[in-house]
């Protein structure tokens, strides 16, 4: 774990996302990289600045520049190596160029918590962020003062197409020494016997060196209600989940059924591209 970026609006939320990244910089003596994205108004005039004049936006790449050396300065960024970056451009395309510009190992993104994707940091591009990054993208909820990750949800298929995303969640989970709990949830309209899920989950599972790990069955009303439930009942600080490019979320869940699981649960959730 070498670099993390953390996108910023500046916002209480971004904070959030900024203090989680410090103590896992800090952990595995990461380099932090905040990335602040100066998007002017499209309709107008102006092809370069979008009809700010150049003054405007100078003083404009003043203000964050200067806000983001505040940032920098905090306490809880102490003897950690930190770039900072105004970009002006659109968010999704900025935070893709400069992810591959830094080969970024993980980006951390702060949340408003349920109140929907459209919330989410840096509005509905974050979603767009989280379903086409090639890199894992840990969204952060609330403030976490002491980021101790023992417990992570894998809530899966159990497909082939999992195995990469999956093998990059335990690069991450090796981090923290985490114990992994690989679920699958069983609804009344994916119902699948007990014996054809053990089956899966063995055969997924056989191709890794797993020590640290459970395994779980789970049944609910849906998939959202069973991973939250899930989550819940062993105390989970993480949820991670697949997604895939073309079709938005995880490629076992409906869209619907993965943004909302993103938007209504409390804790962290990390996801990774099929």
């Amino acid at each position: 774990m070498k670099r993390i970026l953390v996108p910023t609006d500046f916002s209480e939320h971004a904070e959030h996302a900024l203090k989680v990244a410090a103590q896992i910089a800090k952990k595995n003596d990461s380099e932090i990289i905040i990335l602040h994205m100066l998007e002017f108004p499209h309709q107008t005039n102006d092809a370069i600045f979008g009809g700010v004049s150049i003054p405007e936006t100078m003083l404009f790449m003043q203000k964050a520049n200067e806000t983001l050396d505040k940032i920098s300065e905090s306490s809880f960024l102490d003897g950690i190596s930190v770039t900072e970056i105004v970009k002006m451009d659109k968010p999704i395309h900025g935070i893709t160029q400069v992810s591959k510009e830094y080969n970024i190992d993980l980006i951390i993104m702060g949340s408003h918590g349920s109140s929907g994707l459209e919330e989410l940091l840096i509005g509905s591009n974050t979603e767009k962020v989280v379903r086409n990054s090639d890199i894992p993208v840990l969204v952060i909820k609330k403030d976490i003062s002491n980021f101790n990750v023992a417990n992570i949800v894998f809530a899966s298929d159990f497909s082939e197409e999992a195995k990469k995303p999956f093998e990059k969640l335990l690069n991450f989970t090796k981090l923290f020494d985490a114990k992994i709990h690989l679920v699958s949830i069983c609804t009344p309209n994916s119902f699948r016997s007990t014996h054809v899920i053990e089956k899966a989950i063995k055969d997924f599972i056989s191709g890794f060196n797993l020590n640290n790990y459970s395994t779980h069955i789970y049944n609910d009303t849906n998939i959202e209600k069973g991973i939250i439930n899930f989550s819940n009942s062993i105390d989970a600080d993480i949820i991670g989940m697949c997604t895939h490019g073309r079709t938005g979320f995880a490629h076992f869940f409906n869209g619907s059924i993965s943004e909302g699981l993103v938007n209504h649960t409390i804790r962290p959730v990390i996801t990774l591209k099929i």
